[in-house]
């Protein structure tokens, strides 16, 4: 696993051992990163200088690549120790720790937020219908600005989830997984 474009293109990511994590692929993260970058409901600027929230942040690779790739920052939230771990490792290997905070917490029950992010992205277990209330939680806390974007991973054969106060704007599909993207508002 490695950053796919920005500034760390190419750095190294290491993952937890074992199925802690199901890391999204380089090429789903790629595929994501374009859909961003050229859709009318989002563009370059959804990225560029944002604050990001990587929620069930796992190697934390969706965020360092969003900062790779200009974010301001990037709050990462995972509450596994084992998982926090590699997380780190991963904001080292990359020298992102003046824009990369870690953050212990359960993004179903966050801590109150330190920044309101304008991209988020949200990748729960699958099977669980973590994201509905995981984005409630998470705006209720304040970690999601008006009108953010926001990229949820579920199961390629899961159901969408209602999600009351954002609009669905495109969902792809990419291996074992759906990705939805939405706005606030």
């Amino acid at each position: 696993m490695r950053i796919v474009a920005g500034a760390w293109r190419g750095r190294r990511l290491t993952a937890p051992a074992g199925n802690a994590t199901r890391p999204t692929s380089d090429r789903a993260r790629q595929a994501l990163f374009d859909v961003l970058t050229h859709a009318p409901f989002a563009g370059r600027g959804a990225i560029q200088d944002a604050v990001v929230l990587d929620a069930f942040a796992g190697t934390g690779a969706l965020g360092l690549e969003a900062l790779s790739r200009g974010a301001a920052e990037a709050w990462f939230l995972e509450n596994a120790p084992e998982v926090r771990r590699t997380i780190a490792a991963n904001i080292a290997a990359c020298r992102a720790g003046g824009r990369a905070h870690l953050i212990p917490g359960d993004a179903l029950r966050p801590p109150p937020a330190r920044a309101a992010a304008g991209l988020v992205f949200l990748d729960p277990p699958y099977g669980k219908g973590l994201v509905a209330p995981a984005l409630a939680a998470l705006v209720a806390a304040g970690w999601i600005a008006p009108e953010a974007r926001v990229v949820a991973e579920i199961g390629a054969d899961e159901a969408s989830p209602d999600l009351p106060g954002f609009m669905l704007h495109d969902i792809r599909r990419w291996g074992a997984a759906q990705v939805l993207f939405v706005s606030a508002g």
